[in-house]
């Protein structure tokens, strides 16, 4: 057995490690898999060579990177025996929040919550394609990471078409309270998530550490949303709205791009 270390640098939170998960799956040589988000490792424990899955993970652009590769003893593992239900509470919690944010983006014209909102619809397309695809083939999983990722970019295509719309128009203020508060829920529902896949891993990981949580890309973005508000109702002007609406809606597609790899 032999057991390869990488460093994956943009490996920020759970849905990024199913992405991987996904990616990897169907390499017969893999025997396990030691996710490690808050310092952004991954030990690879199989048999023969690493080259395909050195490739695999590169292909993800997550910023892996292999460290070592060194013999193990090590064949016993912990394998979670709960890990759909894990998978089915993380997707419900983020689709809830899809529409959430979606319903009082619309209904407060602030772009930023609906981008936010459309990050959340991709970390539920994420952990649905982790779900359904279990025990299907492997050409059912890259059909449907094709349409979850298609479909992602036209999304993210029409909201960058109404930020254009609303930069050069006259559009009334969004509501920066609306904005600040349904974030401040939205960063809560992130830490919850990121708290149930991480207490699922070891029973020593059960405290959730700040440093955990503060590493997720989605943390960040809800802390740009509510940062956003403050600065619409400071300054009585809709472009920072539209300016982070923009940023996310970028990371939106890079997000898409990724789940289509996996369609590969």
């Amino acid at each position: 057995m032999q057991k390869t270390l990488f460093e994956i640098q943009k490996m920020d939170c759970p849905s990024e490690e199913n992405l991987i998960r996904m990616k990897l799956d169907g390499i017969s040589e893999i025997k396990y898999l030691d996710f490690d988000i808050p310092n952004r490792m991954l030990a690879v424990f199989h048999n023969g060579k690493n080259d395909q899955i050195e490739k695999s993970i590169i292909e993800l652009n997550l910023g892996g990177k292999k460290i070592s590769t060194q013999h193990t003893d090590q064949t016993d593992f912990d394998e979670s025996t709960n890990q759909k239900k894990l998978l089915w509470s993380v997707l419900a919690i983020n689709f809830l929040f899809f529409l959430i944010e979606m319903t009082t983006g619309l209904i407060s014209k602030s772009m930023g919550l609906v981008a936010d909102s459309l990050d959340m619809l991709a970390d539920s397309f994420v952990y649905g394609i982790s779900l359904f695809a279990v025990g299907g083939t492997l050409i059912k999983k890259k059909r449907i990471a094709k349409l979850a990722g298609y479909f992602q970019i036209a999304l993210a295509i029409v909201g960058f078409a109404e930020v254009l719309r609303r930069f050069f128009g006259t559009e009334k203020l969004p509501d920066f309270s609306t904005m600040i508060i349904v974030s401040i829920f939205a960063l809560a529902a992130n830490g919850i998530c990121l708290y149930i896949l991480q207490k699922s891993k070891s029973k020593d990981e059960a405290h959730m550490k700040a440093s955990m949580i503060f590493t997720s890309n989605d943390v960040i973005i809800n802390l740009g949303v509510i940062t956003a508000g403050v600065l619409v109702n400071w300054l009585n002007s809709n472009r920072p709205d539209l300016i982070i609406g923009t940023i996310v809606f970028i990371l939106v597609i890079q997000g898409a791009f990724r789940i289509l790899k996996l369609g590969k």
